[in-house]
């Protein structure tokens, strides 16, 4: 749990030295912040177990950082931290979060409109005050207006990303209670919907007053909502709610499909025993007239005795998964063993944490042929892009990687910018060079539908692109997608052999699921990408398979499960 509380505190540690006018330094903490988020272990358990050593062997932590690190596993504080947010008015870094906000407009508005929270923009944006002052009007009003929007549905929503590992984590630390016989994760975390509500969980145990004094005394429980022998519910450190349920063994298997769902997708499964003489719901399928039990132990039997074959948790979201015809033919989705390689990844030579031997080795670590070496184009500035000399330089150093590493093949690439023409960053001359172009829009958001439709388009039709990085631009609850026309940028992709990307980071997980399964449908090339920053990054291409599956594509359908000869065949320029 540690781990999602120093995130938080070194992205506000960042913001406010921002604010200050500090330089250098918020970049750090920024650059901790993505670390941390990137471990697949409890931070807390590192410190315990290797100390101050352990903690800076992390990529992005030195000294300094990792002593703040230790004391807040030790006291619960940062004392740094806490002088920084005496040392400006509290307004300005809550309002600094919204969109179309910074200090400085935040501070304006204060000393204009006495704006010092949330509830007091909203105000301003109702009242049209904003739109009044002079250097906003009304275009700017109705940008924080978005940002506010935005902003508000990261603190109904948590991203994927940030619950998945709090929810297991309290599985994990259930399950060591031997009164329990099963436990699962419910829910929308269970769906692996990007954003998640609260936190369910379902067991089979013994001892029932046992269990729910262990849940609702468990350190990361802030307060308790409710307490009873079958369920309770409680309010987490942060802030985000966690239901238990104990059931009883022969309705578990209905039990976790109901409190899987989706609403609708039960629904629908409710229709469907109507019509073969049943009722279902979380206690069980049962005969219609006679009330006898029929079946509920598994979700298997369940969905067995209704005539249709399992469908996966990510599947059931009334998608089609329960028609009669589909459902025979449900996709295989793909898993983490199918993957044989990451096409997107950063090293130190722009804003990565590791260099291009250590990401190469956590690579083949992970059982990888190819690794792509995809460094910001110069464009970028604020990830210190390549410029043409130090682009060549740098794929040079990859070849020498190459051949002193053996068991993966690092390929030589670039995340190069779209500008807002639809050129590329670099010329032919240089895009020649590499064994892969990956194509991204890092600027130019605001462009109307047809001007980003072109723009795509223009890009996808140079004979050197290959990928279309994060294609729709979004910040889960921080940026809207940008708009343009998918059914015409994916069939131009379709004729010129270009893939887009599933991109792994969990405030991305772009492409969305319902443009994934578009995707699969027509037939276009789909790559999963983790957008490594570091060595420890690169598992975090799991999200992306998560919100592939959620697409309901198979192994077939992701490039990156082809071993590389077949990948060159599919992009010719690869030489390996």
């Amino acid at each position: 749990m540690k781990n999602q509380e120093l995130i938080k505190i070194f992205y506000d540690i960042a913001e406010i030295l921002e604010i200050k006018k500090i330089e250098w330094k918020p970049r750090a903490y920024r650059k901790a912040a993505l670390s941390i988020q990137s471990l697949s272990e409890d931070i807390e358990d590192i410190y315990k177990e290797k100390g101050l050593a352990g903690l800076k062997e992390i990529p992005g932590i030195g000294d300094a950082i990792s002593q703040k690190i230790a004391e807040y596993i030790e006291t619960g504080k940062i004392h740094e931290y806490e002088k920084l947010k005496e040392s400006i008015p509290p307004h300005l870094t809550e309002l600094s979060k919204i969109g179309g906000l910074g200090p400085k407009r935040a501070q304006f508005l204060f000393e204009e409109l006495k704006i010092k929270n949330i509830k007091d923009l909203e105000r301003a944006t109702k009242k049209d005050e904003i739109a009044k002052l002079p250097t906003f009007g009304i275009k700017s009003q109705e940008n924080i207006k978005k940002g506010l929007e935005l902003y508000k549905k990261g603190q109904e929503r948590r991203l994927l990303g940030y619950v998945l590992p709090i929810a297991e984590e309290l599985k994990a630390e259930l399950d060591k209670l031997k009164e329990i016989n099963k436990i699962d994760i419910a829910g929308s975390v269970r769906r692996r919907k990007e954003t998640i509500k609260d936190i369910d969980i379902l067991i089979i145990g013994k001892n029932k007053e046992r269990i729910m004094d262990y849940f609702t005394s468990l350190p990361v429980v802030s307060r308790i909502l409710a307490k009873g022998y079958t369920r309770s519910s409680v309010i987490l450190t942060n802030n985000m709610q966690a239901d238990l349920r104990v059931l009883d063994p022969r309705n578990y298997g209905a039990a976790l499909n109901y409190f899987t769902g989706s609403k609708e997708h039960n629904v629908r499964l409710r229709q469907i025993a109507i019509k073969k003489g049943y009722k279902f719901s979380e206690y069980g399928l049962f005969n219609r007239k006679t009330n006898r039990y029929i079946a509920g132990r598994t979700e298997q039997e369940v969905y067995k005795k209704l005539g249709l074959k399992y469908v996966e948790p990510e599947l059931r979201e009334d998608m089609g998964e329960l028609d009669s015809e589909i459902n025979k033919h449900l996709p295989k989705l793909i898993t983490l063993k199918d993957i044989k390689g990451d096409l997107h990844s950063h090293t130190k030579a722009t804003d990565g944490a590791n260099t291009i031997e250590e990401m190469a080795l956590a690579a083949k670590k992970r059982n990888y042929k190819y690794l792509s070496i995809s460094d910001h184009s110069k464009s970028t500035r604020v990830a210190n892009g390549l410029n043409e000399k130090d682009l060549s330089e740098h794929l040079k150093k990859i070849d020498k990687i190459n051949n002193k590493i053996n068991g993966i093949t690092l390929l030589k690439s670039s995340e190069v910018d779209i500008l807002k023409d639809g050129s590329l960053d670099y010329n032919d001359k240089l895009l020649k060079q590499m064994d892969m172009v990956l194509c991204s829009i890092h600027s130019g958001f605001k462009q109307d539908k047809a001007a980003m439709t072109k723009r795509l388009i223009k890009a996808i039709e140079n004979p050197y692109t290959n990928i279309i990085g994060h294609p729709s631009g979004r910040l889960i609850n921080r940026r809207d997608p940008y708009e343009f026309d998918i059914d015409k940028v994916f069939e131009v992709a379709k004729d010129n052999n270009v893939a887009f990307e599933i991109n792994s980071q969990p405030d991305r997980l772009d492409l969305k699921d319902i443009y994934i399964k578009k995707a699969v449908e027509n037939k276009v090339k789909l790559v999963i990408n983790s957008d490594a920053h570091s060595a420890g990054n690169l598992w975090l291409i799991e999200f992306g398979i998560m919100q592939a599956r959620r697409g309901w594509a198979e192994k077939k359908d992701i490039i990156n499960t082809f071993p590389l000869r077949k990948l060159s065949k599919i992009f010719t320029n690869i030489k390996h």
